[in-house]
C-alpha cells in the first residue's frame, strides 16, 4: 500500500523494510512501507506493541538504515532538538516519553543548548529560549532545574527545545504517554497551538488511539510484526477537538476495532 498525502511531502518513504539481527536470530520489523507526509501535516501512526512504530521514526531520522527502500526528508526541514541528521542530509527533531532533560541544566539552558550548538550568540539564545518558554506557557521557569517541575513541565521544556531551531519536521515518541489525563490533555492543545503557528509537520508515535484521533490529520494504523501499513484514516473533524467528544470516540473505536482484527490475526 502506498500512502500519499497533498502537497510536497516532508517525509516519502517508498518500500522500506527494516530486518534486525542476523541469520536465524533475525526478524523483520517493518515489511515494504510506503507513506508520504506532507508538509505541515499532523500524521498520528498507532499499532500493537512491536509492531516497528518506534523503527520507522528512528528510519526517518537517519538513527537507523533501511534493510530495503528509500527514506527521504524534504531539504526544506529546519533544525531539529538534539541535531539529528536526516537521510537527506537535513536536521529533524525529535521528543521521547522521557523528556530527556540533562538535569545539571536549568530550564533554559536546556532550551538554549541545541541552538548552542548550533554556534548561535548568547542574547539570540536567551531571547529565543525565552520567547519559546513563554509559548510553551513557562516563562517563570527559565531559572529552575528539571527535577523542581512536573511530569507534565518537563515535557513542556522538551516541546520547546525541540522546537529550538525551527524543525520543519517532528517526530514525536509516545511523548505523553506516562502522564496523567489532565496534563495530557493540556499538552495536546500546547502542541496543537504551536504547530497552527509554526506548520512543521508531525510524525507522532501513540498506543492511545484517542489521542491520535484528537490530534492528527490522519491516522496510519500499522500491523503486527512486521509492520505495514493495514489502513489509513483521513480525520475531518473541525479543531479545536476535544477528546472525550462523541465525534473522536466513535473515530477512536472504529481504528480500535481495526487494531484488535489486525492483534488477532497475529495471534493466528
Amino acid at each position: 500500500m502506498t500512502v500519499t498525502s497533498i502537497g510536497a511531502p516532508a517525509v516519502s518513504l517508498r518500500g522500506v523494510s527494516k530486518r534486525n539481527g542476523v541469520g536465524i536470530a533475525s526478524a523483520t520489523a517493518l515489511q515494504d512501507i510506503s507513506l508520504d507526509v506532507a508538509a505541515g501535516e499532523f500524521v498520528c501512526v498507532v499499532g500493537a506493541s512491536g509492531c516497528g512504530k518506534t523503527t520507522l521514526l528512528n528510519l526517518i531520522a537517519g538513527l537507523d538504515t533501511p534493510s530495503a527502500g528509500t527514506v527521504q526528508v524534504s531539504t526544506a526541514s529546519g533544525g531539529g532538538d538534539v541535531a539529528f541528521d536526516g537521510p537527506a542530509g537535513t536536521r529533524v527533531a525529535m521528543m521521547f516519553q522521557d523528556s530527556a532533560l540533562f538535569p545539571w541544566l536549568s530550564v533554559a539552558a536546556n532550551v538554549e543548548l541545541p541552538m548552542r550548538l548550533r554556534g548561535l550568540g548568547k542574547e539570540q539564545r536567551r531571547a529565543a529560549a525565552a520567547d519559546l518558554l513563554e509559548r510553551v506557557r513557562l516563562g517563570g521557569f527559565a531559572h529552575k532545574l528539571p527535577h523542581e517541575l512536573s511530569g507534565g513541565m518537563r515535557q513542556r521544556v522538551a516541546l520547546a527545545r525541540a522546537l529550538a531551531q525551527d524543525a520543519r519536521l517532528l517526530l514525536m515518541d509516545e511523548p505523553f504517554g506516562a502522564l496523567d489525563a489532565i496534563s495530557r490533555d493540556l499538552l495536546h492543545d500546547e502542541l496543537e497551538r504551536l504547530w497552527q503557528e509554526r506548520r512543521f509537520a508531525v510524525m507522532f508515535v501513540t498506543h492511545n488511539v484517542r489521542e491520535a484521533a484528537r490530534l492528527g490529520d490522519r491516522i496510519v494504523l500499522l500491523t503486527s510484526r512486521p509492520g505495514r501499513v493495514a489502513a489509513v484514516y483521513p480525520i475531518d473533524l473541525p479543531r479545536p477537538r476535544r477528546i472525550a467528544s462523541t465525534e473522536i470516540a466513535n473515530l477512536a473505536s472504529m481504528v480500535t476495532d481495526e487494531l484488535r482484527s489486525e492483534m488477532r490475526r497475529h495471534a493466528r
